[in-house]
């Protein structure tokens, strides 16, 4: 049997281009050995998956290729049906636009309030203050936050910035969302609520990629999950009617 993931990992129906599509994809970082292997994956939009593996397994690794941080030593990445090795630096950065991101260790900037670390995204494209202002408000209260408007994020405890991290990238609704254990920081309950954030956005029609360790949220969501073993990707079972 080949070594290589069998591709593709949600089914093609013939309606839309892919978010997002690895082919044959190896990833190193400078010059060590590859720490992801042979990653086929194809995700439609409208996809809700997340994606599992012990510590270390490359998921981190996999998200950074996913969200353009890092490139991969082999094979293709075609994000929204370009292919990101032939892709300018200013089109790079508007393929960045369309994905949102929760990073595992957060990454506010601490010169901004927790408003304007959430409107930040909004900002970045244009928009006005008068336009958003109603909108970062809502998301912040529904995560628990709308008392903290204008705290600095050194004044959080670990669960409130990884509020404002998630309330950040969703705000402008993206095409693709990408989350490194977005619930590791918060209690159960609100985990549960930030999931139906997630589901949420996904009804909109955003594409969703969750990394976590957390079987049992996994379980409990009752979405398909991929696997990482030692930087291969697999499929589990549920995922083979695709991504809803």
């Amino acid at each position: 049997m080949s070594s290589k993931t069998q591709a593709p990992i949600a089914p093609d129906t013939g309606n839309n281009s892919p978010v997002l599509e690895l082919i044959d994809v190896s990833m190193r970082y400078a010059h060590g050995p590859d720490i992801l292997h042979d990653i086929n994956l194809r995700l439609a939009p409208g996809d809700f998956y997340f994606l599992t593996g012990a510590s270390g397994a490359g998921k981190s690794s996999l998200l950074r290729l996913i969200y353009l941080a890092h490139r991969a030593s082999c094979g293709q990445v075609h994000l929204f049906d370009q292919d990101t090795a032939l892709c300018s630096r200013r089109d790079m950065a508007l393929l960045r636009r369309r994905i949102g991101v929760v990073f595992q260790g957060f990454r506010l900037l601490d010169h901004l309030s927790v408003f304007d670390n959430v409107a930040l995204p909004l900002r970045a494209t244009g928009k006005k203050h008068a336009d958003y202002e109603e909108d970062v408000i809502e998301l912040l209260t529904w995560v628990g936050l709308g008392d903290h408007l204008h705290a600095a994020p050194q004044t959080l405890s670990g669960g409130e910035k990884q509020r404002v991290a998630i309330a950040r990238a969703v705000v402008g609704k993206p095409d693709l969302l990408i989350a490194d254990e977005p619930t590791g920081n918060v209690d159960p309950q609100m985990g549960r609520r930030l999931m139906r954030l997630f589901s949420e956005l996904n009804r909109l029609g955003s594409t969703v990629l969750i990394a976590s360790h957390d079987l049992g949220l996994v379980r409990a969501s009752g979405a398909p999950s991929l696997h990482l073993d030692e930087g291969r990707l697999r499929a589990n079972a549920a995922t083979q009617n695709g991504g809803r």
